[in-house]
């Protein structure tokens, strides 16, 4: 059964060293309000950390977590803020060496986590074949197919703790609306352990439903939860305010003073 949660009761619900995805796009849909809260709780209490962050792409929001040192693993096909640059704090904690990076692309992020929906160690696919990829990904293996002896590449299943996704609208019984620019959020609904969901009202109805209230364990009502990026079609981005992040921060220093400014 869905509870509905404060959105400081969702952030705490996560653990050091667990496996976090955020849902959305680089500059839509994230859940941005839900991140805000893990930082104010990260900021008087020390935890969560070591966290392992899955982005179909990241953007600012995985940017604010690696930023603060909450984050030890991060795997995702894309890691910046689109038309507005780099993503500072990534771009300075790898070319550091202070986090590690899981190389993936969008076909490998899929079949992983389309094998963690059918309950199997891997899903094979002809991705990566003829690349230097397997090289930065030797836990990425080769097979055979039994059937025409085709090379292929077995992508490893992709298993995660917890999910937050962002909605439009849900309704009482944890019943989510996210629109059509869904990018992995329903793989993402059908394999975390536990999903939360935030959303921008809820409403007593809906008529149709993306995700599906038995896969929605909390379910957050955050009005604007998606600012600074876009919520299509209730609100757009604000851009003014992300080139102010990407303006300002560059290192760690100038990243705590925007984010003790932001919080």
């Amino acid at each position: 059964m869905t509870q509905l949660l404060t959105i400081d009761e969702a952030a705490a619900q996560v653990r050091s060293s667990t496996t976090l995805a955020l849902g959305g796009l680089t500059l839509y849909r994230r859940p941005v309000a839900f991140v805000k809260a893990l930082l104010k709780r990260f900021h008087a209490e020390g935890q969560p950390t070591g966290l392992s962050l899955i982005a179909f792409t990241a953007g600012m929001e995985s940017d604010l977590l690696v930023g603060a040192g909450m984050v030890a693993n991060i795997r995702s096909c894309y890691f910046g803020l689109e038309i507005f640059g780099l993503a500072p704090m990534f771009t300075y904690y790898a070319n550091h060496g202070m986090i590690h990076i899981i190389e993936e692309t969008e076909g490998s992020l899929a079949f992983g986590l389309r094998a963690e929906m059918a309950g199997i160690g891997f899903m094979p696919g002809r991705g990566w074949i003829g690349t230097d990829l397997p090289k930065l990904r030797p836990d990425v293996k080769t097979i055979r197919d039994p059937y025409t002896g085709e090379e292929l590449m077995a992508f490893p299943a992709i298993s995660t703790d917890i999910a937050v996704v962002h909605a439009l609208r849900a309704d009482n019984d944890g019943n989510a609306q996210i629109g059509d620019n869904k990018g992995i959020d329903l793989e993402l609904a059908l394999t975390a352990k536990t999903l939360i969901v935030t959303a921008e009202e809820i409403v007593p109805y809906l008529d149709k439903a993306d995700i599906v209230a038995p896969f929605v364990d909390g379910l957050v009502l955050a009005p604007s939860g998606a600012l600074p990026t876009s919520c299509h079609p209730l609100y757009p981005m604000d851009g003014i305010k992300i080139m102010a992040y990407s303006e300002q921060v560059s290192d760690p220093e100038s990243f705590r003073n925007f984010l003790a400014g932001w919080l």
